[in-house]
């Protein structure tokens, strides 16, 4: 098998998306495809040419399988998904936003099969991996998921590899809101690149400023951090540096979902290929920029091609408008 470049873990639904605006109780007609923050980063990587590892758990059903052919279609390498025969695949149903505003979710995932991950999946050969992506969906899913989370981050950093984490707050999966900012500061201290949203950051430090939130986590231990400030772009911080990186124009927002996980994939992907932090964010706002242009939560993730061409003309223009 080929080395891994980055290892990514959590849950991956079915999700049927409607073909009709207005409420879903009176959608007749669904598009199915699959949804899941996790997945929608390990593949916008593995677009970009890496070599991704996928772990989960899905039900022996034939949404399960939908998700793993979809997956691997998608260029990962899912030979460490189990097959759950006990507990089903989650999946979720999304209604249609034409205007750019946020979709109604509803989420049928209590109970899952990919809530019941827990260590006894980590592997040898997934520790191998270059890279860590996590995010604070699998902690949310049960207590086992979470001990899995704290089990792969530890591990992983301890061994001298990268780790990065998106916080991805999910209030309603946690007991309450004080264990869930517990939690997911507890994770955050064993990332070397923490990427919350603004409003999580907030919540998370209980400070207002992005400076003061970003120094938050470079105490705890990050290496760096990068504030997704939406349209405006992103605000980052290392030990050495700051900057804020303007946000991409976008003229018609289609689909807000799958914004930050774009986010990400321009983070990881330029970091992993020794930019610098500011370059990062400027590839991360730009991908993030892609992704609300299209339906679905990773239908715009770029290709290595697209991003080639694309961002390096985006980049070109944008330094002839600073220079006219």
């Amino acid at each position: 098998m080929s080395e891994i470049d980055i290892l990514s873990f959590g849950e991956t639904m079915a999700m049927f998306v409607a073909e009709q605006t207005g409420d879903l109780a009176a959608v007749e007609q669904f598009h199915k495809r699959i949804a899941g923050a996790d997945s929608n980063v390990a593949i916008g990587l593995s677009r970009l040419g890496f070599n991704v590892t996928w772990l989960s758990r899905v039900g022996q059903d034939t949404l399960g399988r939908f998700v793993v052919e979809t997956l691997t279609k998608e260029g990962l390498d899912c030979a460490h998904v189990e097959v759950d025969s006990a507990h089903p695949t989650g999946f979720q149903f999304k209604s249609r936003s034409d205007d750019g505003s946020d979709p109604q979710v509803e989420y049928f995932r209590r109970g899952s099969a990919a809530s019941h991950l827990s260590p006894q999946s980590i592997t040898a050969q997934l520790l191998s991996a270059r890279h860590l992506h996590a995010t604070g969906i699998p902690p949310a899913l049960s207590a086992s998921a979470r001990e899995m989370s704290f089990e792969l981050m530890s591990r992983m950093r301890n061994a001298g590899r990268s780790v990065s984490f998106d916080p991805n707050l999910r209030p309603s999966l946690w007991a309450s809101e004080r264990e869930m900012i517990t939690e997911i500061n507890r994770l955050a201290a064993l990332a070397h690149w923490v990427l919350p949203g603004l409003s999580e950051g907030r919540l998370l430090t209980g400070f207002d400023d992005p400076a003061d939130i970003a120094a938050f986590y470079l105490d705890q231990g990050a290496e760096a951090v990068a504030i997704k400030l939406g349209p405006q772009g992103a605000y980052y911080r290392t030990q050495l540096a700051q900057g804020f990186v303007a946000g991409v124009p976008v003229a018609h927002v289609v689909d807000t979902v799958g914004a930050g996980d774009g986010f990400a994939v321009g983070m990881i992907s330029a970091l992993l290929e020794r930019q610098s932090f500011a370059e990062a964010v400027q590839r991360a706002n730009w991908i993030g920029s892609r992704a609300v242009q299209s339906r679905g939560d990773m239908e715009g993730l770029p290709t290595r091609l697209e991003l080639s061409v694309e961002f390096e003309t985006a980049n070109r223009e944008q330094a002839l408008l600073l220079q006219g």
